[in-house]
């Protein structure tokens, strides 16, 4: 049986888009690499500790990386950060 909680959580945050920074989608290069490295998301996501689902929906712009996934993704392809996600549409504060 569901917790209450997580009943309470679902119906809230079902409709909220799960990719916003201050309400910018982060766009990433990560399906480019994986294609260039000729990596599937499963393998992917094996290597950073995380799940295909994670993956894709970075991919597809549905989900925004942790600064600690992030961080992961971008070294296994042996790059900094700003060159796997672009974050030229974040504002500074």
């Amino acid at each position: 049986m569901q917790s209450a909680l997580f009943f309470i959580c679902k119906v809230r945050f079902a409709n909220r888009p799960l990719s916003n920074v201050g309400g910018v989608s982060i766009q990433s290069k990560i399906r480019d690499l994986r294609k260039q490295h000729k990596l599937s998301q499963e393998e992917l996501a094996m290597a950073v500790g995380t799940t295909r689902q994670t993956i894709t929906s970075i991919e597809v712009e549905k989900y925004t990386a942790s600064l600690v996934l992030a961080y992961k993704i971008a070294k296994y392809f042996g790059l900094p950060i700003e060159e796997v996600f672009d974050f030229s549409d974040v504002e500074e504060e």
